[in-house]
């Protein structure tokens, strides 16, 4: 049995330098096997390449993104260059960067797959549920994990469901809200709709509040600037037997 760790979304500076700080530690706590991180809010909106090589030097071992993998287009190269860091696989296959990777662990290959989805979200992806198949379809590994990056909780609860049975673990960012949730499928899939934040936790979803207030009050709206302050760093952990790919067990966390 191996232990999956993963991150809910990094938001600016104050949750990636956190994350630095805590990740090792929680590493050891868990006695995880396997750390994937979704960083794409590690800028506020988007990242920079010296951002997602905090990350990796943190712990990370695959890095995520979502609808603000391009918002720094000083990210599109290095995503063209560099293994282990993903976008939504079911943007335009001329986006830069890659949908999927394997990655090598102490324990054999992993899989991860990174998805957006539709509902909700200003962009015109592909089929979240018919990429996965496809996806899916043409290779395998013992270990299959998806990150869905996506803003509904139906459309999550869907897909889990959906690939129940097919994948080890599914889990849901996005909304930078951790749900209660966290369950193994009947299939033997490990799910959860939504992982949280690594961020400042006087927040609204890891940005300011005052900004955040005076949008919904309809005033003009500025620049996004993420909050400062003490910071909570949150996910789950999911126990996977490494060699049938069936998940046992998956706790959440906040610490």
């Amino acid at each position: 049995m191996v232990n999956i760790l993963a991150i809910g979304d990094v938001v600016g500076e104050n949750g990636l330098n956190y994350l630095s700080r805590t990740l090792r530690s929680l590493q050891r706590e868990y006695n995880a096997d396997f750390t994937v991180v979704n960083g794409e809010n590690a800028r506020g909106r988007g990242l920079l390449p010296p951002d997602a090589e905090e990350i990796f030097s943190a712990g990370a071992d695959v890095i995520t993104l979502g609808n603000h993998a391009y918002s720094k287009r000083e990210i599109c190269n290095y995503l063209d260059e560099t293994r282990n860091i993903i976008r939504p696989a079911n943007f335009a296959a001329a986006a830069p960067g890659v949908g999927e990777c394997i990655a090598e662990a102490p324990f054999g290959s992993v899989r991860v797959i990174c998805l957006i989805g539709r509902k909700d979200l200003d962009y015109a992806p592909e089929n979240p549920f018919t990429t996965a198949d496809r996806l899916l379809a043409k290779s395998s590994a013992a270990v299959t994990l998806i990150d869905f990056h996506a803003e509904a909780t139906s459309e999550k609860k869907a897909l889990g469901w959906y690939l129940d049975g097919k994948v080890s673990a599914l889990w849901g960012t996005h909304t930078h809200v951790q749900t209660s949730d966290a369950r193994v499928l009947p299939g033997g899939t490990g799910y959860i709709t939504d992982l949280g934040m690594t961020g400042p936790s006087d927040s609204v979803i890891g940005m300011d509040v005052q900004q955040s207030v005076n949008m919904f009050l309809g005033l003009p709206k500025d620049h996004y600037r993420a909050a400062s302050g003490v910071c909570v760093i949150e996910g789950a952990v999911f126990s996977v037997d490494e060699r049938s790919g069936k998940c046992s067990s998956v706790q959440a966390f906040r610490k």
